[in-house]
């Protein structure tokens, strides 16, 4: 039986925050949708703040004892760290939101993801305290992932539900908008202090500054996400047990087969995410030479790009449904995989293709990968079960992408990093073709499947 949701502790926080609710305590699905992107952005900030500094900063800063490759696979190992630490960090979290309420579990979680990564910004140097740095570094990383993990709050499911039945597929794409908005701000602040700063400035003191800007975003998100989590609309949820915390290991015993096919169909999108937005910064800059400062500029472009691209797959998955746009969208990108890496080795028009049209395909299937498989989970697990669904997602599909790819390209070329993205299409296509119930549901159908299916998206 699942724990009572006693939520005494964060019963006046959240009643304070539905003071500042909309009127009439009722907020429609565009002030929702506001708050998920909100949260989304944030969380990714993060991300890609620490990404970024994994290949610009970390290698010198933190692994100088070796050279400019190995010191940038050893960063890209702790980078894989966060993603061992979410699913933890779910278990951890889902418990404190069953006995303490979504209120506390919020406010623990998102003051220690922004406290974890404002932390960093005063990690020493390997100069100044040896191998201390770089476990400094890991278990900063570790608070990172642990706090993703447990910032599984359930707005895009109430995001979902309070749509028109007819724009499930818009909706569905909304909360995935935080991936590129937060790569653009992230990536903006480190090519505007490259730029601005000589190179021992930038590596002494600059980059520190992106890791301050996080912990003020995310006390914004907080703030953003408790108004939402106290309105009636969530509370009704919540008790019909749509968006209660089942006991995670009960979770993993029962739904098993569903954790395990919902963490492979995304993998197309999870896989192509690193390889346009990490890994190839690291490749130009080890291996090009290449100003850092013109690639993050092109990085905020493909940024761009990959928002119209995913508004786009919002308003399709509407009119075909969101399976076909993710059986589709990952048969372009296994066509993608097969010439495409090669490009970054062809020079800066190469790199221009490669970027551009790789977060246009990354729009297309990211858009409408969340929350693939979840009308399987039974109703009181579908919570729980989804949150793990996303977590073991992204550590088989993105935690160790940027780490494979650049140790496959460094030894074998760029030829091999396609095969790896190949991989990832052809275990998305796999996954979608074995689960038969979801290719019933689409978007326009009238079903209680369709309900289910997009109950949880994240």
């Amino acid at each position: 039986m699942s724990a009572p949701i006693a939520a005494s502790n964060s019963t006046q926080m959240e009643r304070d925050a539905r003071v500042v609710t909309a009127r009439e305590h009722r907020i429609a699905p565009g002030e929702i949708a506001i708050g998920v992107i909100v949260g989304r952005t944030s969380e990714f900030f993060d991300f890609f703040v620490y990404a970024i500094a994994s290949v610009l900063v970390f290698p010198a800063l933190i692994f100088p004892f070796v050279d400019a490759v190995t010191g940038t696979l050893y960063s890209f190992g702790l980078f894989s760290l966060a993603f061992l630490a979410r699913p933890l960090g779910s278990a951890i979290f889902m418990w404190i939101d069953r006995n303490h309420g979504r209120g506390v579990k919020l406010t623990i979680a998102l003051f220690l993801l922004g406290g974890s990564t404002m932390a960093m910004a005063f990690v020493p140097s390997y100069a100044d305290a040896g191998l201390a740095a770089m476990w400094m570094l890991a278990a900063l990383r570790v608070g990172q992932g642990m706090a993703l993990g447990g910032a599984w709050d359930g707005l895009p499911s109430l995001l979902s539900l309070n749509a028109p039945q007819t724009r499930r597929g818009w909706y569905a794409m909304i909360p995935q908008l935080g991936a590129p908005l937060g790569l653009i701000v992230a990536a903006g602040l480190f090519a505007f202090f490259i730029s601005t700063l000589s190179s021992a400035d930038f590596l002494s003191w600059g980059w520190r500054y992106p890791f301050f800007v996080a912990f003020a975003i995310n006390v914004v998100a907080l703030f953003a996400r408790l108004r939402l989590v106290a309105t009636p609309e969530f509370q009704k949820l919540f008790e019909s047990r749509e968006l209660q915390a089942a006991p995670f290991w009960e979770t993993v015993r029962l739904e098993w087969r569903t954790i395990a096919l919902g963490s492979f169909a995304p993998l197309a999108s999870f896989a192509l995410f690193h390889l346009v937005t990490v890994f190839p910064l690291s490749w130009v800059t080890l291996y090009t030479g290449e100003d850092a400062e013109r690639f993050l500029v092109i990085e905020i472009i493909g940024a761009v790009a990959c928002v119209l691209s995913m508004l786009a797959s919002g308003l399709i998955a509407d009119r075909v449904g969101r399976r076909a746009v993710l059986g589709v969208s990952a048969g372009l990108i296994a066509a993608y995989s097969g010439f495409a890496p090669q490009l970054l080795g062809a020079g800066g028009f190469g790199e221009t293709v490669y970027m551009l049209a790789g977060f246009v395909l990354l729009g297309l299937a990211f858009g409408q990968s969340s929350g693939a498989v979840n009308a399987s989970f039974s109703a009181e697990r579908r919570y729980t079960g989804a949150a793990t669904t996303a977590n073991l997602a992204w550590l088989i599909g993105a935690g160790f992408a940027p780490l494979v790819a650049l140790a496959l390209a460094s030894r074998f070329g760029l030829w091999s990093v396609g095969a790896y993205l190949l991989s990832g299409a052809l275990c998305t296509l796999i996954a979608l073709g074995v689960n038969k119930d979801w290719a019933l549901a689409t978007p326009n159908s009238d079903s209680p499947a369709v309900d289910q299916d997009t109950a949880q998206t994240r």
